[in-house]
């Protein structure tokens, strides 16, 4: 055995390996350091923590990857052991191949078997692509993809979009209908119900007619018209009015409780009046005070 061309064999063999990076080599070289103290005899003996030790690896999960890597691109042969009273075996494989001249059969068999590792690599990459673009939001960041299935997909999204669309419109539509039957139904419930409505502001006239029903003095009338008419006919200076006969009948009885004149008071005298002094009639101003 020439460690030495297993060594450049090894080399030549990661620089075309680009799966593989400095916790691989680190691992190995450990694995060689191994094999060396055991005069390179196969399968030896091998311990994690010492492994581990020399490669400076501090997790055991980076550890059994790479030990599984390495075997998967066939440097070593890994031989786990369960039993905690017997360690793991491992054979290091021959990396001679790699210095001497390739024959014909054995450049077939090496193209064979990177093309492979490439398509593998490929397909990987694909199914990476797609999951990422599964969940990416932007559409500009989505690349294209010629798959059968996204497309049925996305056109089965439009679909559901355009339903939905369409029936929020209906609803839409339906609101608006019931609205304006709504509005309708309000306007002609009066004269359904035979209300007729009273135009705001009413006829000076028809003002005048009425407070001579209610046996009012035209005075009010004109006192009633003149005082809504400069308001622009608001009730309490605030609220347009409604029914301006109401509004009448308010007034007339309002007016009533101002125009009652004042009664006698259980002396006899009258209640004091605005602008009236609360004096005796004769006065003897010759009395000292």
């Amino acid at each position: 055995m020439n460690y030495i061309k297993h060594l450049t064999g090894f080399f030549e063999k990661v620089t075309t390996d680009y799966d593989l990076n400095p916790t691989h080599i680190s691992l190995y070289m450990a694995i060689f350091q191994l094999w060396n103290q055991n005069r390179f005899q196969n399968p030896i003996s091998i311990s994690r923590d010492e492994l581990m030790r020399i490669s400076k690896i501090s997790s055991t999960a980076t550890y059994h990857k790479c030990i599984k890597e390495l075997q998967e691109r066939e440097y070593i042969q890994y031989n786990p052991s369960f039993n905690p009273f017997k360690g793991s075996t491992l054979n290091v494989l021959s990396l001679d191949f790699y210095t001497k001249p390739l024959v014909k059969k054995d450049i077939k068999n090496f193209i064979n078997k990177e093309a492979t590792l490439l398509k593998n690599n490929l397909v990987n990459e694909q199914l990476n692509e797609q999951a990422l673009n599964k969940h990416q939001t932007s559409i500009k960041q989505v690349p294209y993809i010629n798959n059968t299935n996204n497309i049925n997909l996305a056109n089965e999204q439009i679909q559901k979009n355009e339903k939905l669309n369409f029936k929020i419109e209906e609803d839409t539509n339906e609101k608006e209908t019931q609205k304006k039957l709504l509005e309708k139904k309000v306007i002609a419930q009066p004269s359904q119900t035979g209300i007729k409505q009273q135009s705001i502001p009413p006829d000076k006239n028809e003002v005048i007619t009425y407070f001579h029903e209610k046996n009012a003095p035209e005075i009010e009338a004109e006192k009633f018209y003149n005082h809504f008419e400069s308001n622009g006919w608001l009730v309490g200076g605030k609220t347009k009015m409604k029914d301006w006969k109401a509004a009448i009948r308010n007034w007339l009885l309002n007016s009533q409780n101002f125009n009652k004149r004042p009664t006698q008071n259980f002396v006899g005298t009258q209640k004091p009046q605005p602008q009236h002094l609360q004096t005796s009639t004769h006065k003897n101003y010759g009395e000292p005070l």
